[in-house]
């Protein structure tokens, strides 16, 4: 059980990896690729509130307000009062947003399939550390 553990968070982590430098490589951060998602695909509508972002990134508010400032700088998103309550921020996404989100799914979708037929298995080639752990037990290291 410990060995699927490790061997999911292992496989978790290169995922992460993955999609931090693919998020670099567009243009934008992890966290700008993550807020567009979480705009795009959290909720359904195609747009999301400042609560709906901080529940979809596990932030708070006040964290998610600066991203999505900054998001609205770099021309990925668009800020909006709420209709019924003017309090309320709207954030959806821009035409270039669109863009590097779509490129991003894509090659996030691959990699998810590259990946999905051995998500939690431990690699073929990673054979070392097995041998050196029967060592250990043993009592040959």
């Amino acid at each position: 059980m410990m060995q699927d553990l490790a061997w999911f968070r292992y496989n978790l982590r290169r995922f992460l990896r993955f999609s931090e430098k693919a998020a670099r490589a567009c243009g934008v951060t992890p966290q700008q690729h993550q807020l567009l998602l979480g705009i795009a695909g959290f909720t359904d509508e195609g747009r999301a509130t400042i609560s709906d972002l901080a529940e979809f990134l596990q932030e708070r508010n006040n964290s998610v307000v600066g991203l999505v400032e900054r998001a609205a700088e770099s021309g990925l998103v668009r800020r909006q009062s709420g209709k019924t309550d003017r309090r309320q921020v709207v954030v959806t996404v821009t035409k270039r947003g669109e863009e590097i989100l779509s490129t991003l799914t894509q090659l996030h979708h691959d990699e998810v399939q590259r990946v999905k037929a051995g998500f939690p298995t431990r690699p073929r080639a990673e054979v070392k550390p097995r041998r050196a752990a029967r060592r250990i037990r043993r009592g040959e290291a």
